[in-house]
Formats: structure tokens, sequence, C-alpha cells
């Protein structure tokens, strides 16, 4: 079995004023459905991250 693709970078830090988690900005709901997500609607999402990240206040994004 080919493993998944995932963001996950072990930040798991939930921002509640995104609705986001801090370390790969997902969605607690993309979270919770990654694993049956299609390859398409994992892409998707990846697509959507960077962005989402980007619109955390300084100090509460990803860590380097």
């Amino acid at each position: 079995m080919a493993a998944i693709e995932t963001p996950c970078v072990k930040i798991c830090t939930l921002d509640t004023m995104a609705g986001v988690c801090r370390g790969c900005g997902r969605t607690l709901d993309e979270i919770g459905r990654w694993a049956s997500f299609t390859a398409q609607q994992r892409s998707a999402v990846m697509a959507q991250l960077p962005a989402r990240l980007t619109k955390l206040e300084p100090g509460r994004e990803r860590e380097p």
C-alpha cells in the first residue's frame, strides 16, 4: 500500500481564530477526512495551505 501524502509537520496546534492547524494549515475537518480524500482532493487542499499559513498573525505560523 502506498503512503498517503500529508502536509503534517507534527506541530498540531489549532489556531482558533483562523480555524486551521498552525503546523500544516488544514482545518479540523480536512485533517479528520484526509485519509478518505482522493489524491486530487489532497492536492487541492495542499495548494491552499501556503496562503492559509501566511494569513496567520506573526508568531502564530509554522516554526522554521
